[in-house]
């Protein structure tokens, strides 16, 4: 098979530490979790912070492991990249079709969230201009999204700080509603840990952007463990503080859990704030998505699992410009004419279907035990998680799948018929 350095042109490494671990940032820090803490906890009940801490374990098995192969494998696409490279064909086309059909869906859903924070009679017009603006920024260069991003970052932490502060100050916090019993049982506990797992996955735009770091060996390795570890530090504050005030009943039947959170701690003047709060997070997670899609759709095209024409790097900008603009319009069309926020669910399923993937090729490393512990933990934690998801989303998020695996097989027969062996 075609290996990375093979590469019709290779984009320009110009990202440090602080800009990886940023990136990191602005997709995990999204509006996830100005949102998600809402249904996990329906699902939870008071088994939300045992949910949570699940999530993270997985987290952090699959980001040692992406980690690890990044450092080895240091080209844009991510988990394609390693799965092709350590498992196979097959298993790396197979990851790829699952991050890039899944998050484009993803995409369209935060562009929508954006539009509806912002204009809710428009939003369909205002989450087109928002893909439309960032497809631009990206265009002008990683370093570019960077800054951006950078911004957008700050002004969620400062959000989301108000909110801690606020909520565990007031008088309407008890301690005693951090009950980490589960009401919800078993099953709920799972389903929770799978919702909250999806608001961690932004990590993966770090290791798709490998061959735009700055000597990856050392960068990837050390931004990957930095991000995950700044979101789950301000994820435990914010639910911990929600919780305090709401309680995980009153969180459970919360459409929007962090305003009603200060608007319970007896501060409703900070509702507005909390409303812009998430329009930002969900343009930072949309910009970071577009990036992460685009990377892995060069990554592919160079295989030609998608057409060859968007492999073209722009000679200026040093970004995959076709790849972006394929994306932006897809999302945009995505965005104009269908809703898609209540159906993306399958995104969930395709992510964990991603990362273990990431996991399997993760332990083909090293036959030692000890190093193979994290990887395994990781996998079958994806699985568990993949298939404790709400039923719709399992269904449709094997379907999703299934679809790849028979376009995969068609491309083998056609190619095969050809006398072609593809990126072979």
């Amino acid at each position: 098979m075609r290996r990375s350095g093979s590469t019709p042109s290779e984009l320009r490494r110009t990202l440090g530490v602080g800009d990886a671990v940023v990136i990191g940032l602005g997709s995990m820090v999204g509006a996830g979790i100005f949102a998600a803490l809402g249904p996990a906890a329906r699902a939870a009940g008071s088994g939300l912070l045992v949910g949570l801490a699940i999530a993270a374990v997985v987290a952090y098995c699959n980001a040692t492991s992406s980690a690890r192969l990044a450092a080895l494998y240091p080209a844009s696409g991510g988990t394609y990249v390693y799965g092709r490279e350590r498992l196979g064909e097959f298993w790396g086309y197979l990851a790829g079709w699952s991050f890039v059909v899944g998050k484009t869906a993803s995409c369209a859903a935060m562009a929508l969230t954006v539009g509806v924070y912002v204009w809710p009679g428009q939003a369909h017009a205002v989450a087109v201009a928002a893909v439309v603006a960032l497809t631009a920024v990206n265009y002008g260069g990683v370093q570019k999204s960077a800054w951006v991003t950078r911004a957008i970052v700050a002004v969620v932490l400062a959000v989301l700080a108000c909110v801690v502060v606020v909520s565990l100050g007031s008088g309407q916090s008890d301690a005693g509603r951090l009950d980490v019993g589960a009401s919800g049982g078993v099953d709920g506990v799972l389903q929770a840990a799978g919702l909250l797992f999806f608001a961690f996955a932004g990590y993966a735009r770090i290791a798709t952007l490998g061959e735009e770091v700055r000597d990856p060996a050392r960068t990837v390795p050390r931004a990957i463990p930095l991000a995950l570890g700044i979101a789950l530090a301000v994820y435990v504050s914010v639910a911990v503080a929600v919780l305090s005030v709401l309680g995980s009943e009153g969180l459970g039947q919360a459409d929007a859990p962090l305003a009603d959170a200060v608007r319970a701690a007896g501060v409703p003047g900070l509702v507005p704030v909390v409303r812009v709060g998430a329009a930002v997070a969900a343009l930072g997670s949309l910009l970071a998505l577009i990036l992460g899609v685009s990377r892995t759709t060069l990554a592919m095209a160079r295989d030609r699992y998608l057409p060859g024409a968007l492999a073209v790097v722009h000679p200026r900008f040093q970004v995959p410009h076709r790849a972006e603009l394929a994306v932006g319009v897809v999302v945009a069309v995505l965005a104009a004419t269908v809703d898609v926020r209540g159906a993306i669910g399958f995104s969930s399923f395709g992510v964990l279907a991603y990362y273990a993937v990431a996991n399997a090729s993760a332990w083909t490393l090293d036959s030692a035990a000890p190093s193979r512990f994290v990887p395994v933990v990781g996998l079958l934690g994806c699985v568990v998680l993949a298939f404790s998801l709400p039923e719709i989303s399992v269904v449709v998020g094997a379907g999703v799948l299934v679809v790849g695996v028979a376009a995969y097989g068609v491309r083998r027969w056609v190619l095969e018929r050809s006398g072609d062996r593809g990126g072979e």
